[in-house]
């Protein structure tokens, strides 16, 4: 028997396939991988000089406002607030912040409207 398993040939193949690709596979030779671009690199391969002033790219920051209402955030928790206090002017997410908003001092609220740049004088 153990003649017979020294005289069998033993075919490998060429990879596992339980393992990942092989590096020589992916990538033959002469090939490198490719490699990721700084924003320098894209800056200075690009002629943004040929771009028309007004048109939003990499190097020219200045874009048209956006045709999207702003989104509306808690001013307690920083969720997205669908409702809105008409007596304190704060906007809230749920129930349990709704509580918390009418039990708050003047002061605090003003605090809140402040932060968010809605200074109202409450009465």
């Amino acid at each position: 028997m153990e003649q017979e398993v020294v005289e069998a040939e033993l075919v490998l193949p060429t990879h596992m396939k339980f393992k990942k690709i092989q590096v020589y596979e992916k990538y033959p030779k002469g090939q490198t991988k490719a490699r990721w671009k700084h924003l320098k690199q894209i800056i200075s391969a690009e002629n943004y000089q040929n771009y028309p002033p007004h048109e939003p790219n990499y190097v020219n920051i200045e874009s048209p406002p956006s045709m999207h209402p702003c989104k509306r955030i808690c001013d307690i928790t920083g969720f997205e607030a669908p409702y809105f206090d008409p007596r304190t002017k704060l906007r809230y997410a749920n129930t349990e912040v709704f509580k918390l908003i009418r039990s708050l001092p003047n002061d605090y609220v003003q605090r809140y409207l402040a932060l968010r740049n809605a200074a109202i004088v409450l009465r």
